[in-house]
């Protein structure tokens, strides 16, 4: 591809994610959030008990949340056993403090993952479709002529991971997902290995869009998929337009250096 062409591809790409990012979440993204929302934060102690019980759990809850999402518990599964707090009414004389409470205890009580329920599919957010092709082949070759080691890992707990000189794949994912991860991963090598202090938003929104210019070029169908990561991340059009030019310019490289 042509240097003008490139620029030219990757110019209408981030119009597009720009527009995208300015309509504010999409019904996917709300649906999900909403559900997540449902799901409660546990403490560290928590989560190394959920670990040490069910190491492969991913999301958890008890029995009264699942059948409110719609999901029943199936018959004979053991519980996972967290502790939870004896919460309590704290009695004082002024009536405007009557809704203080105290904790009085702890107890443990059982949660659940969701591979131990079924029912209702739990809203996900947008996937990018289609098929990558030769470009995936291109691809890695192009992260192992950077000198970045690629792996694929059967117990990762994301879809991927750069650290430095080597990305790290979940196995099990489409050719699209695995192609854009591996882009997303590269622009994470690329950009944010120098030391450079960013925040997590920033990061993450630089190193998705350039996945999306690229997943674009290649013609993948990436519906509102990259948009609402970039929000999950509470990343905006602004948090984009900040970056504009580091992402132009990484997203050109990995264009050129695909062959496209």
């Amino acid at each position: 591809m042509k240097n003008n062409q490139a620029k030219k591809l990757i110019e209408n790409a981030l119009n597009a994610l720009t527009e995208s990012l300015e309509n504010g979440q999409s019904d996917e993204l709300k649906r999900f959030l909403n559900t997540m929302s449902k799901f409660h934060k546990y403490s560290l102690r928590n989560i190394m008990l959920i670990a040490l019980q069910k190491p492969n759990a991913t999301h958890t809850a008890g029995y009264h949340t699942w059948k409110k999402l719609g999901r029943f518990v199936n018959k004979g599964e053991k519980g996972i056993v967290i502790i939870a707090p004896l919460v309590a009414k704290k009695e004082t004389e002024e009536k405007n403090n009557s809704n203080d409470s105290v904790i009085n205890g702890y107890r443990g009580v059982n949660v659940f993952d969701i591979s131990q329920t079924e029912g209702d599919e739990l809203p996900e957010v947008t996937i990018v479709k289609g098929d990558p092709s030769s470009y995936q082949e291109k691809l890695n070759n192009y992260i192992t002529t950077n000198k970045i080691t690629l792996e694929y890992s059967d117990t990762l707990q994301t879809d991927g991971c750069s650290s430095g000189g080597k990305i790290t794949i979940r196995t099990g994912l489409t050719p699209a997902e695995d192609f854009s991860v591996k882009v997303h991963e590269l622009a994470h090598e690329l950009l944010h290995h120098s030391g450079e202090k960013l925040s997590k938003t920033q990061k993450e929104t630089e190193a998705e869009a350039v996945a999306y210019v690229v997943c674009q070029s290649i013609g993948l169908d990436t519906n509102t998929a990259f948009s609402d990561y970039i929000q999950l991340y509470k990343g905006n059009k602004e948090t984009l337009i900040n970056s504009i030019q580091r992402i132009k310019d990484v997203s050109g490289k990995i264009i050129q250096g695909i062959s496209l």
